[in-house]
């Protein structure tokens, strides 16, 4: 087989393949890497290939194993909620932590180009990628990682999960029945996708609330039990009040038109990117927000920083005058 027809075979598990190696690492370059790696091995090995099990099975067989080689000796990456501190004082000025290698968010550009044939296939797959479900399976050793995801996400069979990782069948039931019990503590409830039109009209106000910097309006959309995070910062802010304190008192927006925003989605979930105008006029990045919606409003918020992301996300890097957003894309 040529390197082309062994590309062309292989394209269109790019994207699966891609979000199981971003589910294992909970980074989007980490996974880009493996990707890279699981195709470099899969050529190295393709003359080996005896059809013994269906192409995609093998790939992610090899996939997994790159992940947890990859994995070794490396620290996991939580979001600031998940390293066990209490919700910081959003009166004190927040302190980055650039040492903790932080979860990032995955660009669903990266994983859904097109619409699917079969939505209902999509909400799974979205539910394997949310930021709460990737998130807690931080907490999980990458072995257990592994094995939740192949029995769970990718629905293989005890015995293929035990030949895949090259473990015991009663290996792969105990570490599954571990991880079960770990992501059960964890997990948070499953958010609102934001089709209904009163939850659209809340992240319409929402976004206005921001580009006019009216502190008061933006606490009115917050759910009682709001949670606010933002890596690198390790601290989170639990509660409308706190969530207006941080932002009235640490905000670098000094009035109406200071923050305009532009809608992407990151983990099945809507998105947004704020630019901060600078002393020159010029809005330029300033950080991701994803945007989860409760029944009583937004639920939660995290922020991610850094001007890197926007090209992730396909973001301009700056903004004309004029180019903003009020109405969810």
């Amino acid at each position: 087989m040529s390197e082309e027809e062994f590309t062309a075979r292989l394209a269109p598990l790019r994207r699966e393949i891609l979000a199981h190696c971003y589910r294992m690492t909970g980074s989007v370059h980490d996974a880009e890497d493996m990707l890279q790696e699981t195709y470099l091995r899969a050529w190295r090995a393709m003359r080996g290939f005896e059809n013994r099990s269906s192409l995609r099975t093998w790939m992610f067989r090899i996939a997994t194993n790159a992940c947890l080689t990859h994995l070794e000796g490396r620290r996991r990456r939580p979001l600031p909620t998940g390293i066990g501190a209490p919700p910081a004082d959003p009166s004190e000025q927040p302190r980055m932590d650039t040492s903790v290698p932080w979860l990032e968010p995955l660009p669903d550009s990266l994983v859904w180009s097109t619409a699917p044939a079969d939505p209902a296939e999509t909400a799974v797959a979205r539910e394997t990628v949310r930021l709460a479900f990737v998130a807690a399976l931080q907490h999980l050793t990458a072995q257990q990682r592994a094995v939740l995801l192949l029995r769970e996400v990718l629905a293989w069979s005890a015995a293929e999960v035990a030949d895949a990782l090259d473990l015991s069948v009663a290996a792969v039931n105990s570490t599954l029945q571990r991880a079960r019990a770990h992501m059960a503590n964890v997990q948070d409830v499953a958010p609102l996708e934001p089709t209904d039109p009163r939850h659209r009209q809340l992240l319409e106000r929402y976004v206005a609330a921001f580009e006019a910097y009216d502190v008061a309006a933006i606490v009115e959309l917050l759910a009682a039990d709001v949670v606010w995070e933002m890596p690198p910062f390790p601290g989170w802010y639990q509660g409308p009040v706190a969530v207006g304190e941080l932002i009235a008192t640490w905000c670098p927006a000094t009035g109406p038109g200071s923050m305009r925003l532009l809608p992407t989605s990151a983990n099945g979930l809507p998105a947004y990117g704020l630019y901060m105008r600078g002393e020159d006029g010029v809005h330029r990045p300033f950080q991701v927000q994803q945007v989860t919606l409760g029944e009583d409003g937004v639920r939660h918020v995290t922020v991610w920083f850094g001007a890197e992301l926007f090209a992730r996300f396909g973001l301009p890097a700056e903004l004309a005058p004029g180019q903003g957003v009020v109405a969810p894309g």
